[in-house]
């Protein structure tokens, strides 16, 4: 990878010497005006397609150093005449959030700036594409635009997520002078403290992708994905903060998160709309108490929790509830009004039980009776699957389902068929539930791993397995006869090249691996103790770190030529581990 980093300690010196000249640290209301974002310099790393007249394209490669000069060396040309414009489709590597800096020359008639087209793409083909082609779009973030370029200077673009950037000169009968084509990424600079490693590359490949893949997506806030919608949206949370508790621990991007979906949702508001996604912030904070143990924040969401349990029980009659707002699970499931209505019946269970918990934790005793009550008479109501696998799986994480049952009778049909990035994390929950560990992890093979197949570095806000027969990687420009995995398909928001490309609710593999592969499980609020019940399925070994708030479980786990495992643990000394 060529890249240039510049060091956080750096950035951090010249911003607080600036604050300390001009006074502008912080703002009158007192908040911090200090990026938690580090800048990093990446250059391209290869050229995928070029047009017209290009001289030295090749150049563009070599890392550089941001500076136009006067001795005019390791210049790219590109040249028009009246009727032929060039251009040329940059590969930086793998999925970034970031902006596009370009470095220019010295050309000849006139110093006044040139016009370029930029066209940033998730894929080859969308970078190839026009707006309004097969859902392409300037959404979000700009991703097709026109800007002009400085004679002997440089400029830079607005951010997005992407990997290809097409560049066309636009002029006519002129020459372009470029010196450096690289982009600005942008992301928290913070150590991977989780790890997994096991005697099958794809799956450990798999948990890194995962892991990236959120990373990418801890920006000021913990957004759903780096191109669209870069937004909080609450469910999308869930398997990004297990995949953050399993990878990086503790950071401020979940609570600030957290904080502003309840800041921007004054009930009765259901956050982002959906009435499943402020259950999901219950959820969500039962989880961080129990990896992180801060009481003072928890207490500090008192008064929003006893609101929240108030009105989630006031939508529930008879046993059943009756959410209104946006009823949705995922997109797959959302035309199948049984199994949304199963999903919401699991989902209002599981939101309850951990609300009773944390009121618990808080002594407010009457919140965990209301919890409690209306656990119980809901638990009298059985509603029906309708064979959908995302009901099944809530279903069965809830106890409203046999997990056998629901792994025979719709898990296990199909294979991965019918599974989804988002909720896919919960089949493999349930499948995992009732034993099925091997079958879990050759579903991650099969299913996460044929995005790997066809080129991804990040996993997908969607994908269906039946979308690759015929279907050409994203690193490359579809040839004839051969289907465009992301111009072809899509539907609902994310229709073609508007489906994005680097969705964090897509990481469920990460967690799940370390939690029942390695074993690891937090057994204790505040991280006190862990399970480490290690399940290898038909691997030899597995092996791998896991963070704590008092440092870094270490597992290895070794079967022998009879099957057993042997197990090698080292925990911090503040932490029980179970067996």
């Amino acid at each position: 990878m060529k890249r240039i980093l510049i060091s956080p300690c750096l950035m951090l010196f010249f911003c607080l010497g600036l604050s300390a000249l001009y006074g502008q640290t912080k703002l009158s209301d007192g908040s911090q005006q200090i990026s938690p974002l580090t800048r990093e310099y990446v250059y391209p790393t290869r050229i995928v397609w070029t047009n017209g007249h290009i001289v030295r394209g090749e150049n563009l490669l070599v890392p550089g150093n941001g500076q136009a000069n006067l001795t005019n060396d390791n210049i790219v040309i590109l040249k028009n005449n009246d009727t032929e414009q060039s251009g040329i489709l940059l590969d930086f590597g793998k999925e970034r959030n970031g902006a596009l800096e370009l470095v220019t020359g010295m050309w000849g008639g006139g110093n006044g700036a040139k016009n370029v087209r930029i066209r940033f793409g998730e894929s080859v083909s969308e970078a190839m594409s026009d707006i309004g082609e097969k859902g392409a779009t300037n959404d979000h973030a700009l991703r097709d635009f026109n800007m002009q370029l400085p004679w002997l200077g440089k400029n830079q673009t607005g951010e997005s997520g992407f990997r290809f950037v097409r560049i066309d000169f636009l002029d006519k009968n002129a020459e372009l002078h470029l010196r450096e084509v690289r982009m600005i990424s942008t992301y928290r600079d913070i150590p991977y403290l989780g790890s997994f490693k096991s005697s099958d590359e794809r799956l450990n490949n798999i948990w890194e992708v995962g892991a990236y893949t959120v990373h990418l997506n801890m920006q000021d806030y913990l957004w759903d994905a780096i191109k669209r919608d870069r937004l909080v949206w609450v469910g999308d949370l869930h398997p990004e903060v297990a995949t953050i508790n399993t990878v990086f621990g503790f950071n401020d991007v979940v609570p600030k998160s957290l904080d502003l979906a309840k800041i921007s949702t004054p009930l009765p508001g259901w956050m982002c709309g959906i009435s499943t996604y402020s259950m999901w912030w219950v959820v969500l904070h039962h989880d961080w108490y129990m990896a992180h143990g801060d009481k003072k924040y928890l207490t500090e969401q008192k008064p929003y929790l006893q609101g929240l349990v108030r009105q989630i029980v006031g939508k529930v009659k008879n046993g059943k509830e009756q959410m209104d707002g946006t009823r949705f699970l995922d997109w797959p499931s959302s035309e199948d009004s049984l199994a949304v209505h199963a999903g919401i019946q699991a989902m209002t269970i599981m939101a309850l039980e951990r609300a009773a918990s944390l009121a618990q934790i808080l002594e407010d005793s009457e919140t965990m009776d209301l919890c409690t009550s209306t656990v119980a008479a809901m638990r009298k109501y059985k509603p029906r699957h309708n064979n959908s696998k995302q009901a099944a799986a809530l279903l069965a994480i809830s106890g409203l389902m046999d997990e056998k049952k629901a792994y025979d009778d719709v898990l296990k049909v199909g294979g991965a068929k019918n599974f989804s990035t988002f909720y896919g994390y919960y089949m493999l929950e349930a499948m995992a539930k009732a034993g099925k560990y091997k079958e879990a992890m050759d579903i991650i093979s099969q299913y996460w791993g044929a995005m790997l197949d066809l080129g991804a570095t990040s996993f997908w806000e969607d994908f269906n397995i039946e979308w690759i027969n015929n279907a050409s990687p994203i690193d490359q420009l579809v040839p004839p006869g051969k289907v465009d995995i992301h111009g072809d398909f899509g539907a609902y928001c994310y229709k073609g090249f508007r489906h994005s490309f680097a969705h964090g609710w897509a990481s469920g593999p990460t967690s799940w691996l370390s939690e029942h592969v390695l074993g690891i499980k937090v057994a204790e609020p505040g991280g006190k103790a862990y399970y480490v019940r290690p399940h290898l399925g038909n691997l030899t070994f597995a092996e791998g770190t896991f963070p704590t708030k008092y440092g870094v479980i270490r597992v290895k786990h070794t079967k022998d030529k009879n099957g057993k495992v042997k197990s090698e643990i080292y925990a911090p000394s503040e932490v029980t581990i179970l067996r």
